[in-house]
């Protein structure tokens, strides 16, 4: 599966505004909502679904990222943004560092095979240290797509 297949650049936010894990989530998912991505009416309910997921165990992987994901029934197929912090996000994370990038993922909750497929490709890109370090070095929408476009042709990167 590819990373440009359900990522949304329209939402991609270079340099978020909040520096709280709560916030961030938040504003991750108001630019899925400005994007037209959730439906109407269901940002909120979309933003405590994910927060509540995330406090049962944290999703800040370590190395600098982060991967929170949800299941709702707002959405038909799976759509992701990413969101870039050069101050760095307490996401309790597993390495307790900072967090420099985020990539939100909302699935539906009829396609759990379709969810794995996806948490899949975002972790073999995010496990590479090349892709990590490109990644932070985007400094705007155009260069994430680029980047997510060259990671797709070369699963080294």
């Amino acid at each position: 599966m590819k990373l440009v297949d359900f990522v949304c650049f329209e939402a991609t936010i270079p340099e978020l505004q909040r520096n709280d894990r709560d916030g961030v989530i938040a504003e991750l998912v108001s630019s899925l909502d400005r994007a037209g991505k959730l439906g109407k009416g269901n940002c909120e309910e979309i933003t405590a679904a994910v927060v509540s997921r995330e406090n049962e165990a944290s999703t800040g992987m370590g190395k600098g990222v982060a991967m929170p994901h949800v299941k709702h029934e707002a959405v038909k197929d799976v759509v992701a943004a990413i969101g870039q912090s050069s101050a760095g996000i307490d996401f309790l994370a597993l390495d307790k560092e900072p967090v420099y990038s985020v990539i939100l993922i909302i699935s539906p909750v009829d396609n759990p095979d379709k969810h794995l497929q996806v948490m899949e490709a975002v972790f073999k890109h995010l496990q590479q240290a090349k892709f990590r370090k490109f990644l932070r070095m985007c400094s705007d929408s155009e260069q994430i797509h680029d980047l997510l476009i060259e990671a797709d042709e070369d699963p080294s990167l």
